[in-house]
């Protein structure tokens, strides 16, 4: 994606703030403004979506849920796409929070996809292969 270069006024306690973030994120400050800059976007076009921190960064998620956009369409996908199964299957989920998702996912379908694929790889031995820690070892199994 190319950038451009623009320059705005930013109150004294924002830059500071956003200083303070990009230190923990280990981020400079221009990364940080613009993933902070794209977020804010997007949850203006999609109402009843978060950002939340992961182990893999930070994904969308319904706000109120705990459920993360690519979870919920990776299972829709999963039901052959069928809306009444995934309504059923997450009954606690409001019409609104269930159309979210579904917006999200219709605006930023390769941001969701590749969380979908990136999870899909996530096999048992995969996992053991990244952090072999986890494994028993050979006496306990």
């Amino acid at each position: 994606m190319s950038s451009v270069q623009k320059s705005i006024r930013i109150p004294e306690e924002t830059v500071r703030a956003v200083e303070e973030m990009a230190v923990q994120a280990g981020k400079d400050f221009s990364s940080l403004v613009k993933d902070l800059l794209l977020e804010a976007l997007k949850a203006r076009k999609c109402p009843g979506i978060i950002y939340v921190d992961g182990p893999s960064g930070r994904r969308a998620r319904i706000a109120g849920s705990g459920i993360e956009v690519w979870e919920f369409m990776a299972n829709f996908k999963a039901m052959n796409e069928d809306y009444a199964k995934i309504k059923q299957a997450y009954h606690w989920l409001n019409e609104q929070q269930v159309r979210a998702a579904f917006t999200y996912y219709a605006l930023y379908p390769g941001e969701i996809e590749a969380h979908i694929r990136s999870n899909a790889g996530q096999t048992k031995e995969a996992v053991l292969k990244r952090f072999p820690f986890l494994a028993k070892p050979e006496s306990i199994a």
